[in-house]
């Protein structure tokens, strides 16, 4: 399994769409065995799904996260944890152990009233 965490200085960073940098855990058996920072090249929003793609992450647990992202991440077969903060590391432990709410669907309500989506991204 591989975990990605919207990222910045051991905490969550909690705008998925403006995160520049992802921490990501490798866990084989229930355990972290490998953690590498990752940077996302300044790419955002939805764009965010093929960074975490091309990484083979197949889960993300982030903050707020806008509903183009959402579904660019549902067509990807990412799993996703929204609307967590705190430390990074504290919630991939909790979420090996089973024990981080899973509450997809969380948005930022910003873009709930300037984005739409389109085909592969989202637009004004």
């Amino acid at each position: 399994m591989r975990i990605a965490v919207s990222y910045i200085n051991g905490m969550i960073f909690p705008h998925f769409g403006h995160t520049e940098q992802f921490k990501v855990y490798d866990v084989e058996d229930g355990k972290i065995v490998k953690e590498s920072i990752i940077s996302t090249n300044g790419q955002g929003h939805s764009s965010l799904a093929g960074v975490l793609h091309d990484v083979k992450a197949d889960t993300l647990v982030c903050g707020g996260i806008g509903g183009c992202a959402i579904e660019a991440l549902d067509q990807m077969g990412i799993e996703l944890y929204a609307g967590v903060s705190g430390n990074a590391d504290e919630a991939v432990a909790m979420l090996i152990a089973g024990t981080l709410p899973q509450i997809n669907g969380k948005t930022c309500q910003h873009h709930a009233d300037h984005h739409h989506c389109g085909h592969d991204h989202c637009s004004h």
